[in-house]
């Protein structure tokens, strides 16, 4: 007979799946990832019921695997961070979550647990999804320092917790606060150690807050803490880094003091401080004592300054401790070379680098392609393009592949010296080597082509590009925007653009250009001849068209042509340029065309979203005119002279219309007056500005007469006599 199977073993639940039998010190907590607060979100908080996991089968690129945190909703967000945490501290970090306010509820939750340990004050400190004021009241609430103190008898704070709430201070962003802490360990009776800190100047320190770590330097002297020759390091170099050498060596001098003996380190923070100041005597004075001390800098430590001084510019700095490594016959290697020949190669002094460079040559170092491509950009800046081209063939023979960049400079420099022809046949070597030319390839020997005038070699060179696919019409937008900007380019521009319209090789974007270039040089004719060219051809024009053509067409004085064409962009819902608005009011404005200068003027602020400051001007001298006094206008034109906007032709525009409007003409005339005595205006002004002051108030009255005519209803009677002034 077989013995009855022993019983099932008794499952004992305990805090995380369910309840346990209380105690003293445990209060009855029931069910609940956390306690018995309904969750969120339910239905994820059950036992899984799908099958167990295979790693053979997990696909870490499928999506559910590559969900990032911030992208979860909050509940389960909280619930990832969480998980890492003590049963009880998940309980405490979720009432947090619930109450989210310091209430008494909250602490009455907490009570809850009759007590909390040091160890997980600290874990609550360290959790990062918690309001920054709860922790700090739970941290007061713990030690018994907060209005509503906890029931703990005899609890204190260890060092965990300060420094867990020191990093929880600095974590957000209240490092003000987390400099407090010595004083508040002093206060509850823990007088801080070296430890608490170190961990405040690493804070700074990795935030580059060099002033806040000398203030937490201060703080350890006032506390009688020595520091130890690490952290005295590490206070100077983040002293150093931060530009506070002065404050740095103020710290060395304590550093000695404190019969402290210095490290290879410390000489080393000290040296590159040092240098980035441009101390040099004070440099080779602490390398002696290093020597006389400890013992000679070695390569590394030579670069490293090297470094420091190339970041400052500081070249004679550089050569001065190059001589001083030789001296102390300091074999430099390969990186202390590259540095220092690049450096001098990006200085203009191409010759000291060539020396270093031929001195690498000479020791049988493996030079860099970096360096050549250096050398080689720095001689045709130099304009030597001859020893530019040798070092390209010594790079060729050394086994290496000149990338984009040395072939790209090369013919920048063959084609500046004339020699069109050599860089047209690197341009074939970047093809053959599958190195994808771009622009800045192409264009000096498209450049070249056009300012020698072989059009039809040039043309040639464009159907090569296309055949090779590096043709693009962006290409030749960008040729004729940097052609029009040399010297005589905008007539170099103009011949090859006739030459490639016969072949049908011009863009709409290139008339632009040449528009605007022949604008800018006075040439307004010839730019209206594109224009109208463009109008035969039919093409759609844009703003910027549209744009330069009225400017054209005001400086050649046909304003009515330009109020044409701008009414013609308003039918099809496009705006003019800023220059283009401020060239036809002042157009509309020496013509005596006010009404129409000054709804040109609120059309553009209602329009642009940053107008021109004298037509924001004009409305306020429009609105001080009607107080009819001379004397406030002026105020507005001197503040206009303090903004950099002087008065102009479209100022006295504005007073002419706003006097003529709300003022007199005695007033209008005042304002002129006292502008010529203020060499605003010159006589000859004043006396055409008065006529146009006088011929704007005839206006002006007049429509005011035939206002009045309509409104009485006499207009009919009028006409049947024949008035003159209706039929006008």
């Amino acid at each position: 007979m077989k013995p009855p199977a022993p019983p099932p073993p008794v499952s004992k639940p305990y805090f995380f799946y369910g309840h346990r039998k209380p105690s003293q010190n445990r209060p009855t907590v029931r069910g609940g990832l956390f306690s018995n607060r309904q969750t969120l979100n339910p239905k994820k908080l059950g036992r899984p019921t799908e099958e167990p996991f295979d790693l053979q089968k997990w696909d870490p690129d499928h999506k559910a695997n590559q969900i990032p945190l911030h992208v979860k909703d909050p509940s389960e967000r909280f619930f990832i961070l969480a998980k890492n945490l003590s049963p009880i501290a998940r309980y405490i970090v979720d009432a947090f979550r619930n109450h989210k306010y310091w209430t008494p509820e909250l602490v009455a939750d907490l009570n809850r647990l009759r007590r909390v340990t040091p160890k997980l004050v600290s874990e609550v400190l360290k959790f990062p999804d918690v309001d920054p004021r709860l922790s700090s009241k739970f941290f007061n609430w713990a030690g018994g320092f907060s209005a509503i103190e906890s029931k703990q008898k005899g609890y204190r704070h260890d060092f965990a917790c300060y420094n867990a709430f020191a990093y929880f201070l600095n974590r957000a962003n209240h490092f003000r606060a987390a400099d407090q802490v010595p004083e508040l360990m002093h206060m509850q009776g823990k007088p801080p150690t070296e430890k608490q800190f170190e961990i405040l100047i690493r804070m700074h320190a990795d935030a580059k807050r060099g002033l806040r770590v000398h203030y937490v330097y201060e703080k350890m002297k006032k506390f009688g803490v020595k520091p130890r020759v690490f952290l005295y390091n590490r206070i100077m170099d983040a002293l150093v880094k931060t530009n506070h050498v002065d404050l740095a060596m103020s710290v060395y001098n304590d550093f000695k003091a404190d019969g402290l003996v210095e490290e290879n380190m410390t000489y080393m923070i000290l040296c590159k401080g040092l240098c980035k100041a441009g101390q040099m005597d004070e440099v080779f004075s602490l390398l002696d004592k290093m020597r006389k001390n400890l013992s000679k800098p070695d390569v590394f430590a030579y670069t490293a300054m090297i470094k420091v001084l190339i970041s400052e510019d500081n070249l004679d700095g550089c050569l001065m401790v190059w001589e001083e490594m030789l001296k102390d016959r300091v074999d430099p290697d390969v990186m202390a070379y590259t540095t220092l020949v690049m450096a001098l190669c990006k200085g203009n002094h191409v010759d000291k680098g060539y020396k270093l460079f031929k001195e690498m040559k000479e020791r049988n170092y493996l030079i860099d392609r970096a360096v050549y491509g250096t050398l080689i950009e720095a001689y045709v800046v130099d304009e030597r393009v001859g020893l530019a081209c040798g070092l390209l063939k010594d790079l060729l023979e050394s086994g290496y592949r000149a990338d984009l960049a040395i072939y790209n400079s090369l013919i920048k420099g063959l084609c500046t010296a004339k020699k069109v022809d050599r860089a047209y046949k690197l341009f074939h070597m970047t093809v053959r080597e599958d190195l994808q030319p771009d622009f800045d390839t192409v264009n000096p020997i498209l450049v070249s082509y056009a300012e020698s005038k072989r059009l039809k070699v040039f043309y040639e060179f464009l159907e090569q590009m296309q055949k090779l696919g590096l043709f693009s019409t962006e290409y030749l937008v960008k040729f004729f925007s940097g052609l029009v900007e040399r010297v005589d380019g905008v007539v170099v521009a103009l011949e090859v653009f006739e030459y490639l319209k016969m072949q049908k090789y011009i863009t709409f974007p290139v008339y632009n250009i040449l528009m605007e270039a022949l604008y800018k040089s006075g040439e307004e004719k010839k730019a209206l001849a594109l224009f109208n060219e463009l109008n035969e051809l039919g093409m759609v024009l844009d703003s910027l068209t549209y744009s330069i053509a009225i400017l054209c067409f005001v400086e050649v004085g046909d304003v009515k042509e330009a109020c044409v064409w701008y009414n013609r962009m308003v039918e099809i819902s496009s705006l003019p340029s800023l220059a283009a608005y401020s060239s036809l009011v002042k157009g509309l404005s020496k013509m005596g065309e006010l009404d129409a200068a000054m709804l040109l003027i609120r059309d553009c602020l209602a329009n642009v979203e940053s107008g021109p400051l004298e037509f924001k001007y004009t409305l306020t001298i429009i609105h001080v005119c009607k107080s009819n006094d001379a004397t406030k206008v002026i105020q507005v034109v001197n503040e206009m002279v303090e903004q950099s906007c002087p008065p102009n032709a479209i100022t006295c525009a504005a007073i002419i219309y706003g006097m003529c409007k709300h003022g007199t003409m005695e007033e209008a005339r005042k304002v002129f007056s006292i502008m010529k005595d203020s060499k605003y205006l010159s006589e000859a002004d004043v006396i055409v500005y008065d006529e146009m002051l006088g011929d704007h108030m005839k206006k002006t009255t007049a429509g005011l007469l035939l206002s009045g005519i309509r409104f009485f209803g006499l207009e009919s009677n009028l006409k049947a006599k024949g008035c003159s002034v209706l039929s006008s």
